[in-house]
């Protein structure tokens, strides 16, 4: 309840007065990290593997998708001349998708981007899973020989992990590949590579094209390693980190300002019970579908934006009522934040808060059902002609 009590601290200005553009603090320069997993690959999908370290391709859906992201990206002003390094592992799956992010992004000006931009490093390649890997994740006799008990805990605990590999399996391989892997362990080396590279290049690294308080660096990774950066950024409590879903080819940001804090997102934290993030996730029509948990009944942003306007007393417990007056003067109060000023959640809160009287109270119940009912809506209904998401709706 602390981060949500800071959440809502921030917004208690604009109770009891009208907030204007004029009276908005000031944009500052800022840094933007961009997250990005890798697209659908050969061993994605219905008949999923172990994959880790084995280095299979993408497959045409996944391609499509490394393509949509890039040109997601560009219309929403991320130019590939403005990405000063990118990072991503040594799986050809990642880097693949690397190449066709920035090829896209940079659109007709392909001039503007170069292969000697992207950095590779071992350290953001996907947990290993010992001896499982390679294995299909429903297989019969890998129920049968460990339990599915023991294999639930291999996969979405901290620190369980399978049995290391033997160095005669068909997909071993040499040092630094380890035998095994926790999700603990695969953090740790993320961890190391943010420190020791990343985090340099975005806030410190001199004889890049761009200053550091205006510098762009996207990680192409994989679903462990940057669910293991997000961890970090957003202060995820050890037993709830194996539960964040990372989808495939949705870009996500993370906006950071040098003078204030190298470590901690300037970005609101949106809170809910389900945990709280700082960072704001590209939506479009090809990619929403990937992001629709969070909307629906119960969903983190959903609730996250309620509780924080749901009450103008903010030394009382979030209520599960909203006043159409409440809503309106905070829905405007968060337009005005550039970090949030296109989130899906709060467009469409908007939307409802224009049609509600201003004594018209609405129910938590009733907010994630027309919240969910709105962006449906806008998705599949005000396309506009090159079937993205109005801007306004773009991401969250």
């Amino acid at each position: 309840m602390a981060s949500l009590a800071i959440t809502r601290n921030l917004l208690r200005p604009a109770f009891g007065s009208k907030l204007t553009r004029q009276q908005q603090p000031a944009s500052r320069s800022v840094s933007t990290l961009v997250l990005l997993r890798h697209g659908q690959s050969a061993w994605n999908g219905e008949a999923a593997r172990f994959t880790g370290w084995c280095d299979v391709p993408l497959t045409v859906r996944g391609r499509v998708e490394a393509v949509a992201s890039g040109h997601l990206m560009r219309s929403r002003g991320f130019k590939a001349s403005k990405v000063c390094v990118a990072f991503t592992s040594e799986l050809q799956r990642a880097h693949e998708t690397c190449e066709l992010v920035l090829a896209s992004m940079a659109g007709h000006e392909q001039h503007t981007w170069s292969g000697e931009r992207i950095r590779r490093d071992w350290r953001l390649n996907e947990r290993h899973y010992g001896a499982v890997q390679g294995k299909f994740k429903n297989d019969p006799e890998l129920k049968a020989t460990f339990g599915e008990e023991t294999l639930r805990y291999w996969r979405r605990s901290m620190h369980g992990k399978a049995p290391d590999m033997d160095p005669s399996h068909e997909h071993y391989l040499p040092p630094p590949a380890p035998l095994s892997e926790s999700l603990a362990d695969c953090q740790r080396r993320a961890l190391d590579c943010w420190d020791d590279a990343i985090a340099p290049a975005l806030f410190d690294e001199e004889g890049l094209p761009i200053p550091p308080d205006d510098r762009t660096i996207i990680v192409v990774a994989h679903a462990n390693t940057i669910r293991s950066l997000m961890a970090h950024f957003d202060d995820v409590p050890e037993d709830m980190i194996s539960k964040l879903y990372v989808p495939n080819s949705v870009p996500i940001l993370y906006r950071f300002d040098r003078s204030i804090s190298k470590r901690t997102p300037i970005s609101i934290k949106l809170q809910s019970a389900h945990g709280g993030s700082h960072a704001r996730w590209m939506i479009s029509a090809q990619n929403h579908g990937a992001v629709r948990d969070a909307i629906r009944k119960g969903g983190t942003l959903t609730r996250a934006l309620f509780d924080a306007l749901s009450t103008a007393d903010f030394s009382a417990p979030p209520s599960l009522t909203v006043t159409g007056a409440e809503l309106e003067v905070g829905v405007r109060t968060l337009m005005g934040d550039s970090e949030v000023g296109d989130c899906v959640v709060v467009g469409v809160a908007k939307q409802i808060a224009r049609e509600l009287g201003p004594n018209d109270v609405i129910h938590l119940s009733e907010f994630e059902r027309r919240t969910q009912e709105a962006y449906e809506g806008l998705t599949f209904k005000h396309l506009n002609d090159e079937d993205v998401v109005p801007e306004e709706f773009g991401s969250y």
